[in-house]
């Protein structure tokens, strides 16, 4: 136990380290889930649970064909909303010029705090979701495989224990980036239950004496926004119930913000 504590605080130093200040906004305007996110959905391929003290367990008889892309469709809308720009009057371009225009917004990572000379531009579209529409297969192509979830940099924190401090400091920081026209992506977990292990997009935030509510992208309900909630008095967050997950308390952390997370 000792060592493991050891080990988790000369991590967490590390990364205390490596975080840069967020110098810039994302962009100049507030992200929109109508144009900033992807029309189509990461299948799950979990049976989850109705019973929260059940770990999820594989289906096989969905046979879904895009799978465990939260993390990348989360990380892709971010990057696509802080380095490039859509314009629909400009004249579309071929597939290839298309392949290399997606390659060169995700080259970006979204810890990036100095913004770019210029955006890169993809013509012919008036916003990622219409882009998404016309070109689906190509992005699901060309965004990243499946391993980015598995292999996503910042996956070491969730085995260390989340206190109601930092989740305290997790729900402000999270509000603050909103603010800044930095969406966050964050990492929802329960472990070592394996109920959600999930990532989505934070984009907005009500806030309340009690509570804030962000609104979200989740990445497996691409047709309307969903929620997280933070309880200010218990100082934990909470993800309603839905069709991969059974409702209650989750463990928070951002992710793409440093060179560790």
């Amino acid at each position: 136990m000792t060592n493991r504590i050891l080990l988790a605080c000369v991590a967490l130093c590390i990364a205390g380290h490596a975080i840069a200040k967020d110098t810039q906004a994302a962009n100049s305007r507030a992200f929109s889930f109508k144009k900033d996110t992807f029309p189509f959905d990461n299948e799950t391929v979990w049976k989850y649970q109705s019973d929260p003290d059940k770990d999820a367990v594989a289906d096989a008889d969905e046979g879904p064909t895009y799978t465990l892309h939260c993390f990348v469709l989360s990380r892709s809308a971010r990057q696509f909303f802080q380095f490039a720009r859509f314009d629909a009057t400009l004249r579309r371009v071929s597939d290839d010029r298309y392949r290399d225009l997606i390659r060169e917004v995700i080259a970006h990572d979204p810890s990036e705090t100095e913004p770019l000379p210029a955006k890169i531009v993809i013509p012919g579209y008036a916003s990622l979701r219409s882009f998404g529409i016309a070109k689906e297969a190509m992005l699901k192509a060309e965004l990243g495989s499946a391993a980015e979830s598995f292999l996503q940099r910042g996956n070491w924190r969730m085995v260390f224990p989340f206190s109601h401090d930092h989740q305290e400091d997790t729900a402000n920081s999270l509000l603050a980036k909103i603010r800044q026209q930095r969406p966050p992506v964050v990492h929802l977990v329960t472990f070592p239950k394996i109920t959600i292990n999930h990532a989505v997009l934070l984009f907005g935030a009500v806030e309340t004496p009690g509570s804030i509510i962000f609104q979200i992208y989740d990445p497996n309900r691409s047709a309307v926004p969903a929620r997280l909630s933070y309880d200010r008095a218990k100082r934990s967050f909470t993800f309603p119930r839905n069709k991969y997950f059974p409702g209650g308390e989750v463990d928070v952390y951002e992710v793409y913000k440093s060179a560790v997370y």
